[in-house]
């Protein structure tokens, strides 16, 4: 998923601030394009693993027009976890079911859903599995 995050490099002191129209609690800044890209990338991860965490809804990306906009994404495993947590809250499905459906305890479920811990790619699998879900990874060309 990719969310547009604003760059303004009107700045006196130089160097970029970045804003996300759909996470005001989404700020940061960088020297360079560079640096503002990857702080961007983890401002962005940041919001959305606190709402994970607080069981809390997650936008969908705004559509904006004008110069200064960038399209941000995430890793492809945060991506597969962010997936998993809206499929799980679009059903009404608390963590402790999903626990019971993949037979597993659930502190393991909860490994599933955040960005600071490491998942293996099968367990994602499984958890969409018993959603009805398939898990795909798909190859696209750089930007």
């Amino acid at each position: 998923m990719q969310y547009p995050a604003y760059f303004d490099d009107d700045n006196p002191e130089g160097g970029f601030v970045v804003t996300f129209p759909d996470f005001p609690e989404a700020v940061t800044q960088g020297e360079t394009l560079d640096e503002a890209l990857t702080m961007a990338r983890d401002a962005l991860a940041m919001a959305l693993a606190y709402r994970i965490e607080h069981n809390k809804a997650i936008p969908s990306a705004s559509m904006v027009d004008g110069s200064g906009y960038r399209w941000i994404g995430l890793s492809a495993i945060h991506d597969a976890k962010l997936s998993l947590y809206q499929h799980c809250r679009g059903a009404n499905l608390r963590k402790v079911d999903l626990a019971r459906m993949l037979g597993i305890p659930p502190p393991n479920v909860d490994r599933l859903f955040r960005f600071d811990r490491a998942t293996r790619m099968d367990q994602l699998e499984a958890a969409f599995s018993v959603l009805g879900k398939r898990l795909v990874v798909t190859v696209e060309d750089a930007a």
